[in-house]
């Protein structure tokens, strides 16, 4: 009886307890199951698009909290001119090498077609191991930071131009490579966003703390990353492609060393049976607009880089009127992002229209906005400019996508994107530099943007143009 009574008066508390647990738990099972909806949705979850989805959301989630702990230690807990002094080193000791090893990257991603989970993977687990090994430097400042913040740099890179490369065989049926590039990159900004005001919570703990929280993210990366479909390591079909143009020749794209019709392939060189020598194809040489398209997007690319170095000192020295340092920074920093994560979603609502008529659009709208910057510099136009530079990038990568599906042979298309995902970083770099070591002056400034863009229009928008009036020569997609 005792038994009885036992039993039934413990019922009720395994209930209650039930009813706490499952209360608790339902807020963060229901999150997991919205987005799990969300980024598998229309097909993406069958192809594999959505794993992708989720992994780069990862990335950039582990990829900003080093930020928040770099940024902490380099810029904002130092005086201005130390600060840019540091900065100037972090350049030189991270942003110079990498201009040297860039090139390298992709021609080294080329050479594991079988490997790319792997090599995902190993980018998340060094930039794991990696943060581990900073939170140890960022208190002190020490010059050991920066080889370790080189090695973050390298890792996001290569895991940037992977992720690029395999996106093309995750397509859904139905989806164009604009529109999955687009669920992808907001995806990232979206856990960027989420992120970012963690990692700030945890640096008010400890300057390492952001770090630990990044090395957590990237472990579970790194797991992430083998969850992906196994034709991710497929190479069926794949050739390496090269960013060099020869004139007077027909688009081709050359393959691996073999024997075909009479011609031989060799390593430099391709040799027909009359002993006549023909040089070897490259990207460029599939059309015009992808070769505009490149040079457009690296003149957006070097102004996001100038932007974020120049704006970081002139406003800390010189704050938007009525704000302090930190406000004017966050007010430029959300506007870049509202822009970019506008652009992000236009992209897919755009991706019929013209991709060469588009870029050719937002770098004369960039270009208009930096020269009303320039003349009518005020908090206004700065936030403006900043908002514009985020929208134009976006818009413009994702129409780059569009261009090289469309131009560019299936069997090298996964080449092309590592191609110019390093051209476009080193771009960035070219326009860090400048940043940093221009005078803190507005006017100045804003002039110098205005000129990055000018220089990028006249090398691009009349070949763009012409092209899209022409349309492709040779179109891949329909």
């Amino acid at each position: 009886m005792a038994s009885a009574r036992s039993h039934d008066g413990s019922g009720p508390l395994r209930r209650t307890g039930r009813t706490i647990g499952h209360a608790l738990h339902a807020p963060f099972t229901g999150t997991a199951k919205g987005i799990r909806k969300a980024t598998h949705a229309h097909g993406a979850g069958e192809s594999g698009l959505g794993k992708l989805i989720e992994l780069h959301a990862v990335n950039g989630a582990g990829d900003v909290m080093i930020t928040v702990a770099l940024a902490s230690t380099v810029f904002f807990s130092v005086p201005t001119d130390e600060a840019r002094g540091r900065v100037a080193l972090y350049l030189a000791v991270t942003m110079a090498p990498f201009t040297l090893l860039a090139p390298v990257i992709g021609p080294l991603l080329d050479r594991l077609p079988h490997g790319r989970r792997a090599a995902m993977a190993g980018a998340m687990l060094a930039r794991a191991l990696l943060a581990l090994t900073m939170s140890s430097a960022v208190a002190t400042g020490g010059l050991e930071l920066y080889p370790a913040a080189l090695g973050v740099l390298v890792s996001s890179k290569a895991y940037g131009v992977v992720r690029s490369a395999v996106v093309p065989r995750l397509l859904p049926p139905g989806f164009s490579l604009v529109k999955a590039n687009s669920r992808v990159t907001l995806a990232g900004l979206l856990a960027t966003g989420v992120a970012a005001p963690i990692g700030a919570g945890l640096q008010t703990v400890g300057s390492g703390w952001p770090l630990y929280g990044a090395c957590v993210i990237f472990i579970g990366g790194t797991v992430l990353a083998f969850t992906l479909p196994r034709k991710v390591d497929s190479a069926k079909g794949e050739r390496r492609a090269r960013l060099v143009e020869h004139h007077g020749h027909q688009p081709s794209v050359l393959a691996k060393p073999s024997k075909t019709n009479g011609k031989r392939t060799n390593g430099k060189k391709t040799t027909t049976r009359s002993g006549e020598k023909e040089k070897r194809p490259g990207l460029r040489t599939v059309g015009p607009s992808v070769l505009h398209g490149l040079q457009a997007n690296a003149a957006h690319r070097a102004l996001s880089g100038f932007l974020i170095f120049f704006l970081a000192f002139l406003l800390r020295e010189q704050p938007l009127a009525g704000q302090s340092a930190a406000v004017s920074l966050g007010i430029v920093g959300v506007a870049a992002g509202v822009g970019n994560a506008l652009g992000t979603a236009m992209g897919s609502w755009l991706r019929t229209r013209g991709p060469e008529v588009i870029i050719a659009a937002v770098l004369g709208l960039a270009l208009g906005v930096a020269v009303l910057a320039a003349v009518f510099f005020s908090t206004l136009m700065v936030a403006a400019l900043s908002a514009m530079a985020g929208f134009t990038q976006a818009l413009s990568k994702l129409s780059l996508d569009a261009m090289i599906q469309r131009d560019v042979p299936e069997e090298v298309r996964t080449s092309a994107f590592a191609r110019s995902e390093t051209l476009l970083q080193m771009s960035w770099v070219v326009g860090g530099g400048i940043g940093i070591s221009l005078p803190l002056n507005g006017v100045l400034g804003m002039s110098v943007a205005s000129g990055i863009l000018a220089v990028g229009a006249a090398a691009s928008v009349r070949g763009l143009l012409s092209a899209a009036r022409r349309g492709s020569p040779h179109p891949r997609v329909a």
